[in-house]
C-alpha cells in the first residue's frame, strides 16, 4: 500500500526540492560564468601588456624582461600564440600561485619576438568565491522566507478543504442533520461544497428509502408467515390426513419457520448496518454468558464449561451484547461434532469459545460471510457469524477463528 502523506506536507516537500535543484544549478551557473568573466578580464589585461609591449619594441625603446611577469626573447620562427595557467614560486607568499599566461609570437623590424607575460589569478578566485558564497546565502534566505510564507498561505488556503473534510468525516447517514461546509472564495473548493451537498442529500434519500423498503418488506412477510403457519397447524391436527401427507406439511412448517428466523436475521443485519441501535451502555458479559448457559443446558445435551477470573464489562447495546454471546455458543453447540466439553474463557480483555472439530475450515477468511458454510447441513440459515462480525465492526471488536489442535477457537477481543 502507497504511503500516505499529508497534503501541505507534500506541497512543502516538493517546494524544497524544486527549490534545492533550483539553488544547486543557478550557484553552478553563476560559478562558471563568473570564473569565465574573470578569465576573459585576466586574458584583456594580457593583451593590453603583450600590445604595449609590441608598440615599445618598434619605438626601439630599451626592453627588458621581468620574470615572472614578462619575458621577451628573439627567436627564429614564428609559433601559435598559447593561453595557460601556469603554478610559479611566489617569494613574497612563500609559496607556489596560479598565473595565466599568454604566450604570442610578433615579427617586428624583420625581427622575431617571443613575448610572455603573466597574471596572478589567485586573487580572482578568492573574489569568486566571495560572489558565489554571498550569492548561495541571498538564494537560501530568500529561498527561506518563500517556504514559509507559502506554507502559512498554503495552510490559510486549504483551510476551509481540511474543515470540510472534518465535517464529512462526521457525517452520517442516521442523522437528519444536512452537513454543513466552510464557504470558500476559491471557484473549485466552491464547485466541490456544491458536489457534496448533492451528493450528500441524494445519499441520504436512497438511504431511507431503502430503509423504509426494507422495513416495509419484513413487516409484511410477518403477516403471510404467520398466517400460513397458522393454517398449516390446523391441517396437521386434522386427522384426515395420511402419514405422507404429515411428513410433507411436517417439512413445509419447517421451512416456513426457516423463512421466520431468516427475515429476522436479515432485519436484525439491516438494523446493524443502519446504526439503528444507537443505545449503549455498560453490559457485564460474564453476567451474560451465566445467564445464557442456564439457557442452553435445558436445551442442549452438550455441556458447556465456563472459566474467568475477572469481569469483563463493555459499552454497547444490551439487545445486540445478547445476540452476539446467543450466536458465538450456539454455533459452538451446532458444529460440536464430538462429545467433548464447550469451553468459554473469558479475562478483562477477551472471550474464547472453542468446541471440538474434525478438521480446518478449507476458507476460513470467507467465514463470516453472508449465507456462507462449509458442511452439508442445508437448514443451516448462514447468518449467525456474519451477524457476529457485524456487530464486532460496529463497535470496533475484533473476531478471529483459528484451529489447533483438533478445536475450533472463535476469539472475540475487546479494545
Amino acid at each position: 500500500m502507497t504511503k500516505k502523506t499529508k497534503l501541505i506536507k507534500k506541497t512543502s516537500k516538493t517546494f524544497l526540492l524544486t527549490g534545492l535543484v533550483l539553488t544547486i544549478l543557478s550557484t553552478a551557473v553563476l560559478y562558471f560564468y563568473t570564473k569565465y568573466l574573470l578569465q576573459q578580464e585576466i586574458e584583456e589585461e594580457l593583451y593590453s601588456i603583450e600590445a604595449r609591449i609590441v608598440d615599445a619594441i618598434k619605438d626601439k625603446k630599451e626592453l627588458f624582461s621581468l620574470p615572472p611577469i614578462t619575458e621577451i626573447y628573439k627567436v627564429e620562427k614564428l609559433k601559435p600564440q598559447i593561453f595557460k595557467d601556469t603554478l610559479i614560486y611566489d617569494p613574497a607568499q612563500k609559496e607556489m600561485e596560479v598565473f595565466r599566461e599568454f604566450t604570442t609570437y610578433e615579427t617586428i623590424n624583420n625581427q622575431i619576438y617571443q613575448i610572455t607575460v603573466r597574471d596572478l589569478v589567485v586573487e580572482n578566485d578568492q573574489i569568486l568565491i566571495a560572489i558565489v558564497a554571498s550569492t548561495i546565502t541571498i538564494f537560501v534566505s530568500a529561498f527561506l522566507f518563500l517556504f514559509y510564507f507559502n506554507t502559512a498561505r498554503n495552510i490559510k488556503l486549504w483551510s476551509p478543504f481540511f474543515k470540510n473534510l472534518e465535517h464529512m468525516k462526521r457525517f452520517s447517514l442516521t442523522s437528519n442533520q444536512t452537513i454543513e461546509l466552510e464557504d470558500s472564495d476559491v471557484l473549485e473548493f466552491s464547485e466541490l461544497n456544491n458536489e457534496i451537498k448533492t451528493l450528500t442529500n441524494k445519499v441520504r434519500t436512497d438511504y431511507e428509502n431503502l430503509k423504509q423498503f426494507t422495513e416495509n418488506v419484513s413487516h409484511e412477510m410477518q403477516t403471510p408467515l404467520a398466517i400460513i403457519q397458522a393454517k398449516i397447524d390446523n391441517i396437521i391436527n386434522d386427522n384426515s390426513i395420511s402419514d405422507k401427507q404429515f411428513e410433507e406439511i411436517t417439512s413445509i412448517q419447517k421451512d416456513i419457520q426457516r423463512l421466520k428466523i431468516l427475515n429476522q436475521k436479515i432485519t436484525l443485519l439491516t438494523k446493524v448496518d443502519n446504526n439503528q441501535f444507537d443505545k449503549v451502555e455498560s453490559v457485564n458479559l460474564i453476567n451474560l454468558i451465566s445467564m445464557k448457559l442456564q439457557s442452553f443446558k435445558e436445551l442442549s445435551a452438550n455441556n458447556i464449561v465456563f472459566n474467568y477470573k475477572e469481569e469483563l464489562v463493555v459499552s454497547m447495546d444490551v439487545d445486540l451484547a445478547d445476540i452476539l454471546i446467543n450466536n458465538l455458543i450456539s454455533n459452538a453447540i451446532k458444529y460440536n461434532s464430538r462429545k467433548e466439553d464447550i469451553l468459554i474463557v473469558a479475562n478483562n480483555k477477551s472471550i474464547i469459545i472453542s468446541n471440538a472439530g474434525n478438521a480446518e475450515l478449507l476458507n476460513p477468511e470467507k467465514l463470516f460471510l453472508r449465507f456462507y458454510t462449509e458442511t452439508n447441513n442445508k437448514q443451516s440459515i448462514g447468518l449467525g457469524l456474519t451477524i457476529v462480525k457485524k456487530i464486532c465492526d460496529l463497535y470496533n471488536f475484533n473476531i478471529t477463528y483459528y484451529f489447533k489442535e483438533q478445536k475450533h477457537f472463535f476469539e472475540l477481543t475487546f479494545k
